[in-house]
Parts: structure tokens; sequence; C-alpha cells
């Protein structure tokens, strides 16, 4: 266990929420500029297979993004390779990851079997959903089913999701938010600023062309060979066992009545903030919860401290909380002048309304 623990203080912010997820077998949201999505695809790509070991498809969605495409855009070949995959599969060499356009040309409805490339392919370990918030309200309710089930029902087949599963959003910074039903079942969120970096990507363009000034950011992103097809002789950072290892841990995790108090304080506050319209939803305060306890065991403690709470407040709730309009401001029922609010209210975010609530509640000793 000291092993795992040690490895999870070298993982970067997007590897530590991939592993919380899995962990928590939960989904989460990843926002970053437009200009850094097609990199977070490239990177995350490499952490399903080199850190954890896991298949991987990528759905980029869009206004005209059909239910066909998304049912054939989560799916992957069944190799029957791999630490997550089954022993029904042929031996051979990994193949390459295949877009939801792929797919579609694929299908050929005259053959003599069919169905024959469906039976052969399967929803990958993780869905990374590019611009999801994008996509029609049908589609995304799509999504939401196959969080919800783990399965997906196409026109020819149904797809039970693996085990592990993670559904990732990878959204724009400042777009739309996704509808409310599906929002609320992401885990947490995380949002990837370009200072931070994308080691595991950077380590990748060194191995390959450190000297060529003519290579764009575009070019590397696809001209890089495939995460899975770099971790075939060795293991990855962490195995299945490890992450059932933290499972059970995060079950054992123990949390005293003055911590639980703190928590439902914090959840109590947040409802009463009088920026937030909305979002301190019954499942928030279970994920927050379950965030809490699977904290403790990547921090190799058994219990749960005011900080660990404090920590999962802040990556469970930015994505939930809807600020109010100055004119729904409780106050204004009372009275208030309407530019009053405004200037109250102005700028405010998710983020601020959090620091503030953690700073007025008080933290058990």
């Amino acid at each position: 266990m000291e092993r795992v623990v040690e490895n999870v203080q070298a993982l970067s912010d997007i590897e530590l929420a991939v592993l919380l997820c899995l962990v928590a077998d939960q989904h989460c949201i990843i926002e970053a500029n437009e200009q850094l999505l097609g990199e977070l695809v490239a990177e995350t790509r490499i952490i399903t297979a080199d850190v954890f070991g896991l298949t991987c498809s990528v759905l980029d969605c869009s206004e005209r993004t059909t239910l066909d495409d998304f049912g054939n855009g989560i799916l992957v070949e069944d190799t029957g390779v791999g630490y997550f995959s089954s022993d029904l599969g042929k031996d051979g060499e990994d193949l390459p990851y295949l877009d939801s356009v792929k797919y579609s040309e694929r299908r050929a409805f005259k053959s003599p079997r069919p169905f024959g490339a469906l039976d052969s392919r399967r929803i990958a370990n993780v869905v990374i959903a590019k611009n999801l918030d994008r996509a029609t309200q049908q589609v995304q309710v799509q999504a939401l089913e196959l969080i919800r089930g783990k399965r997906n029902f196409t026109r020819t087949a149904v797809h039970a999701a693996p085990r592990p599963f993670l559904f990732i959003a990878l959204n724009n910074t400042g777009t739309g938010r996704l509808t409310s039903h599906l929002n609320d079942h992401f885990f947490i969120s995380h949002r990837h600023y370009p200072e931070d970096g994308l080691p595991n990507l950077e380590d990748l363009r060194l191995k390959e062309s450190p000297s060529d000034d003519d290579v764009s950011t575009s070019s590397v992103v696809r001209n890089s060979p495939r995460p899975n097809q770099k971790r075939k002789s060795s293991a990855p950072l962490f195995s299945p066992e490890d992450i059932a290892k933290l499972a059970t841990l995060t079950s054992e995790v123990r949390i005293s009545s003055e911590v639980r108090a703190y928590l439902h304080n914090i959840v109590v506050f947040m409802r009463l903030h009088r920026a937030v319209a909305g979002g301190i939803s019954a499942m928030a305060t279970r994920h927050f919860d379950t965030l809490a306890h699977a904290l403790a065991p990547l921090h190799g403690i058994s219990y749960v401290s005011p900080s660990l709470v404090a920590l999962a407040a802040r990556k469970i709730y930015p994505h939930r909380i809807i600020i109010t309009a100055p004119e729904n401001e409780r106050s204004m029922q009372w009275g208030s002048s309407l530019e009053a609010v405004k200037a109250v209210l102005e700028g405010v975010t998710a983020e601020d309304v959090i620091e503030e609530v953690l700073q007025s509640v008080e933290a058990p000793l």
C-alpha cells in the first residue's frame, strides 16, 4: 500500500481525477480553453493506457452528432488483450482507436453476416466525449442512460459497459451547461489551465522529435503513436488490484460525528447562500460524502479530516452551483434595490461561493 500512496503523490491533476473516479466508480467533467481540448484528448489517452492500462474511445460531439454516432463512437475493437478486457479475444496487436465516423463508414448491411463487426466491439473502459455540451439534448440523454444503466442500446445490439468504466465530458470553459440531470450525475469537475502543463504529452514529444521545430502542435497530437502501443511490455502504474484495494480501503474509512456535521453544515450554507439559485442536490451531497471518503486512502489515512472535506467541496460543486439572476435574489422579496443586488452579485462565480462558505463554516478541531 505504501507503493500506491507514493505513486499517488506523483500524479498530475488529471491523473488524480481519473484515479478518484475509477475508485469511486463515478464520472467527471474536465474543462479547458478550446485551444487545449485537442491536446487534452491526447493527454487523457496516454493516461488511460500508460497509467491505468485501460482502453479508450473519443467521441467528438457537435450539433450534428446523432444517436448512431454516439453509439458507434464509444466502441472499440475487443482484441482480448489488456488488463481489463475479456479472455475471449484473439491474439494479435492492438488495433488503433477508431472514431465514430470510421465506424459509420465500415458498416456493411449487405454482407452475409451483417452483425459480425458489431459482435467484435465493446464499450471502451474510458469514453472521452469532447464538446459534449454542444450535443443535442437527445445525445445528452443517451449519455445519461449510459452513465446510469451501464449499457447502450443501438439499432442492432446492446453493449454493456465494462468494469471499470469512466465517462469524461471534455468541454470548453465558459460554454453552455449540460442538461441538468446529466450535469448532476457527474461526480467531480476539473478546470485545466495552460500553465498546469500536460506532462505525459510533453514527455512523448521529447521522445519523438525534441529538435523538430517544424512540427506543429496539432500534428504532434495526430501523429503521436497510440498510447496502447507504448506499454505492451510493462505494467500500468495502477493495476486493477491497486484500484480494487483503494476501493476497499475507501469503504473502511471512518468519519467522526463532528466531521460529518461539518460536511452537512457546508451543504446547508451552500443552499442558503444568497448567490445560489440551485445545484445543491441530494446527489451532490452523496457525491460529496463519497469523495471525502475516497480521498482518505490516497493520503495514507483511514479517517475523513476537515481538510479533506474542504478539498472535496472544491471538486464536487463548481459544475453544479447555479448563480442566481439579480432580479431573483431572495432579498428582492424584502424590498432590496435591484441595482444594489446587481453590484453585490457582479462577477460572483461558483468558486467564490465555495470559498466564502468554507470560510463561514467553522471546522472542527
